[in-house]
């Protein structure tokens, strides 16, 4: 017997998710470009990666794909992806130590930025209607709740992450580089504490998943409380 899909709810729900990771992927690589070309060094732009187009940094599985089957399958409370990173020659920044803290910086702050103007923006819901304020409604909250996620996980203080190459840059130096020596293995830890963890304490009976206590509970915090400073809650 053959499945009937229903495929405009299919397309429906692939937009309301798809769509804010789109979003918030591509200004987040396009922040890293930018902030390191006002830095001093060009790497990105003459790459064509300071942009908001972005088919120049979705990867389709790792920005489309990937997060979209994580949302889906966990309800929306999960999300794991990558897009292509940017770009970064350290050396030729100004100041390279102090300069690589704000290049890595800016993709979750401007996450953050994303979250609170999608949060504002739902009062704009009130000129709108039916299907359309909708549609926009379930964007505008999912934008808040992506941008939150991507903010809080990319600054987990682990190599390649964001929060790595901050911690790096404002540790003392010799500090710095033990942390700095991890990158190689960061993904091969991230994944483990994504996807084996969780799946172990499925078999065992307890819970370790460790990274909705690192990454969930603070995303929705923070998703909290830029609802009650945009007059949401």
């Amino acid at each position: 017997m053959m499945m009937d899909f229903d495929w405009r709810q299919i397309a429906y729900v692939a937009s309301v998710w798809t769509l804010p990771v789109m979003i918030a992927v591509t200004f987040h690589e396009a922040a890293h470009g930018w902030v390191a070309w006002r830095l001093g060094d060009p790497t990105a732009k003459l790459l064509g990666r300071v942009t908001f187009n972005p088919l120049k940094h979705i990867h389709p599985f790792g920005t489309v794909l990937l997060p979209a089957l994580m949302l889906l399958g966990s309800g929306g409370r999960m999300m794991f992806g990558f897009a292509k990173p940017v770009p970064v020659d350290f050396r030729r920044l100004n100041h390279p130590r102090r300069d690589m803290v704000l290049v890595a910086a800016a993709g979750p702050g401007s996450n953050l930025l994303l979250a609170v103007i999608a949060a504002f923006a739902i009062h704009l819901l009130a000129w709108t209607e039916g299907d359309f304020r909708e549609w926009l409604g379930e964007n505008l909250l999912n934008a808040v709740w992506i941008n939150c996620l991507l903010c809080v996980f990319n600054m987990l203080p682990l190599p390649p992450l964001d929060g790595g190459r901050v911690a790096v840059g404002i540790l003392p130096p010799a500090l710095g580089m033990r942390l700095a020596r991890l990158e190689r293995a960061g993904m091969v830890i991230l994944l483990g504490v994504i996807f084996l963890l969780p799946f172990i304490g499925s078999r065992i009976g307890v819970d370790l998943n460790i990274f909705w206590w690192l990454v969930g509970r603070p995303a929705e915090y923070l998703m909290k409380m830029i609802f009650f400073a945009a007059g949401i809650l």
